[in-house]
């Protein structure tokens, strides 16, 4: 008999209240997120922090990207974008990379090379994957149809080395090359395949664990370019009409190939996801924007709301590895965060 029961833990001053589940041998399940779960900031950087993501040997990287409207000092010179390195056994951070490309998403192949999303705002727009062990860095992804993307946004990788990017476009000057804010496909060949046309502003990207499903965020915030200025007019000053904001599941062929399945989460006129992540069950572990409710959503994945931890705004999401598998990084404002859970992140088997 299936029996399910609702307590709410007081577990901090941000974090909020968990659902258990009872499974069906009428054993408790454990909740996501434990009583004592605190959120722990580790770090602030410069402008805005995303693409958290554990390496292999257990050290944190994540991007800073330096707005150039926001980090011009009084000779006009602006930041390069950085990609920050945090060792979890000293505290202590430092710069891996600068310019960094603008760097957005950031993920880890089978083998532990670094994979980059580089994005727009004078930045690469194009992927980028690093060897760690040489320091050795190539461009496996810069045009498509003779035409550079727009901003290439966030990266998921599948267990047969496939590299699955979105990308839309939020601020940077440069020109909108590609006709769509789509999803592309890099094959093991140096392929790029344009595989999904139809999720609105494709931002974040992540494969199940079960290689089924490609989940799809749409942050449609109705701009191209946030900083500029129109007779000095801030974007962010003028009405907006948003677009999509949804958290999508597409069904995911072994080709590679995808096919809409499932609007798991429409947020409505609310600011939407970012980034995400999943755990060994699927669960995903999802940055929400929106402005009355931001912080971290965890989904079933059929799309319910599990838990919930209140961040300040969050752009991204990553799981360390072995013994602190069950801990969460959190890009959120210019900061990084952590905070341990009752679950243990799902990454790719090492080759």
């Amino acid at each position: 008999m299936r029996a399910t029961f609702r307590r709410t833990a007081i577990l901090s001053t941000l974090v909020s209240t968990w659902i258990g589940v009872f499974g069906t041998t009428g054993v408790a399940v454990e909740p996501i997120v434990p009583a004592d779960a605190k959120v722990e900031k580790l770090f602030d950087g410069s402008v805005l922090t995303e693409g958290v993501s554990v390496a292999p040997d257990g050290m944190v990287y994540f991007s800073d990207i330096t707005f150039s409207h926001k980090g011009r000092d009084s000779t006009g010179a602006f930041d390069a974008g950085f990609i920050w390195r945090f060792d979890p056994t000293t505290g202590k951070t430092s710069i891996f990379r600068s310019p960094s490309g603008m760097s957005n998403g950031i993920k880890f192949d089978a083998e532990g090379r670094m994979v980059v999303a580089e994005g727009a705002d004078y930045g690469g727009r194009r992927v980028t994957r690093t060897d760690l062990k040489t320091g050795k860095c190539q461009i496996i992804a810069a045009l498509f149809d003779g035409r550079p993307f727009n901003a290439p946004n966030d990266i998921t990788i599948d267990e047969k080395g496939r590299i699955y990017f979105s990308d839309p476009r939020y601020l940077g000057f440069e020109p909108v090359e590609q006709p769509v804010m789509a999803v592309y496909r890099r094959d093991l060949d140096g392929s790029i395949h344009r595989i999904i046309t139809d999720s609105g502003k494709s931002n974040g990207v992540c494969v199940s664990p079960d290689q089924k499903t490609l989940y799809v965020v749409s942050n449609d915030n109705g701009w191209l370019a946030i900083e500029r200025e129109s007779n000095g007019v801030t974007a962010q000053s003028l009405p907006l009409r948003k677009g999509l904001m949804a958290l999508m599941a597409y069904d995911l062929a072994p080709d590679g190939s995808a096919k809409f399945r499932k609007m798991l989460v429409n947020y409505g006129e609310k600011d939407g996801p970012d980034g995400l992540v999943v755990d060994t069950e699927g669960n995903l572990y999802v940055a929400v924007r929106s402005e009355d409710r931001h912080g971290i959503c965890v989904y079933s994945p059929d799309g319910k709301e599990l838990a919930y931890i209140p961040t300040e705004m969050p752009t991204n999401v990553g799981f360390a590895r072995g013994k602190d598998a069950n801990l969460l990084y959190i890009t959120a404002g210019k900061s990084l965060y952590r905070i341990r859970l009752n679950r243990q992140g799902y990454h790719l088997p090492a080759k």
